[in-house]
């Protein structure tokens, strides 16, 4: 039995799919009012629990022999949430599922955490992947960190300021660094793959098959859709201020660690590539095939 924690996610409810479809028993881990229907439809099981609730995660475990995490509090404290916060839910709390999960005797322990995390800002979002990787150190269980790179559906879309749409695109920094934009679905594949697969690495950091900076992602757009696009520039001075300044309020929390990656991104250097999605017979989509996708998407919707 598998245990999914976040199967009501993007990446979470993909990663459920492909284990799914390799013939795989499933279980996910859903919050009350949360509407699991097409987990259930799909063949998953449904347990209902809360990573804030300690009894419920020790229930979720029972039987099971893997556990994938790749739940994330931070959409619903963009969106307005007030409770719970990144700490309580990112940190304690997928450390209480750490700790069900060794007690209930699981294996071994897929967790998403992304890559460059500890190079940047001390965002609460970084202090927490920490923490749970820290403690997944000190776990008798066979533990796998995937770190991934930015997300391309997320990063080069209108939810991170890079609006096809409406021709503008925010950066922090120069925008000069390049990363390695990596598509939902790829990661996905990676992370069902090594929760099976026979001797998976500890560490994977990976990215998409392509290195190329936000500028330059840009210029694939202004190419893409025949446009201008104006570009807003927010100093790294600025931002690193806006982090810690946020990081006072009890709601800046999402909005910090967001600010906070996108420091970490103009800052850090990538040393990864797309290698271990390649060698596990994924097919990587780049950064500029996804900017092409969307603007033609755009033309056809005109």
């Amino acid at each position: 039995m598998i245990l999914v924690v976040g199967g009501t996610g993007d990446l979470g409810g993909r990663v459920v799919g492909r284990l799914l479809d390799a013939g795989h028993r499933v279980r996910c881990l859903v919050r009350t009012g949360t509407d699991g229907s097409a987990l259930r439809a799909a063949g998953a099981e449904l347990v209902q629990g809360d990573l804030t609730d300690s009894a419920s995660l020790r229930a979720a475990c029972a039987g099971v022999d893997i556990v994938v995490a790749s739940a994330t509090v931070i959409s619903r404290r963009l969106a307005g949430a007030k409770v719970p916060t990144i700490r309580e839910v990112e940190e304690q709390g997928m450390t209480a599922l750490v700790d069900a999960a060794e007690a209930g005797k699981v294996q071994r322990f897929v967790y998403v955490s992304y890559a460059g995390v500890g190079d940047g800002p001390r965002t609460p979002m970084a202090r927490a992947k920490l923490a749970v990787e820290r403690r997944l150190a000190r776990s008798p269980m066979r533990r796998v960190i995937a770190r991934p790179d930015a997300f391309q559906e997320v990063h080069l879309a209108p939810v991170g300021r890079f609006d096809l749409k409406a021709g503008k695109v925010a950066t922090f920094g120069k925008g000069d660094t390049k990363h390695r934009w990596v598509a939902t679905d790829d990661v996905a594949a990676l992370v069902a793959g090594v929760a099976t697969e026979r001797n998976p690495p500890e560490l994977i950091v990976f990215g998409g098959p392509e290195a190329i900076s936000r500028n330059e992602c840009v210029a694939v757009a202004e190419r893409s859709t025949g446009r201008s696009i104006k570009v807003m520039r927010a100093p790294l001075p600025v931002a690193r201020l806006a982090t810690r300044v946020l990081q006072l309020s009890s709601r800046g929390d999402a909005t910090a660690s967001i600010i906070g990656l996108g420091v970490l991104m103009d800052e850090c250097e990538i040393t990864w590539d797309d290698a271990p999605l390649r060698e596990r017979g994924i097919t990587p989509r780049s950064a500029t095939d996804w900017i092409t996708q969307q603007a033609a998407a755009l033309h056809a919707a005109q």
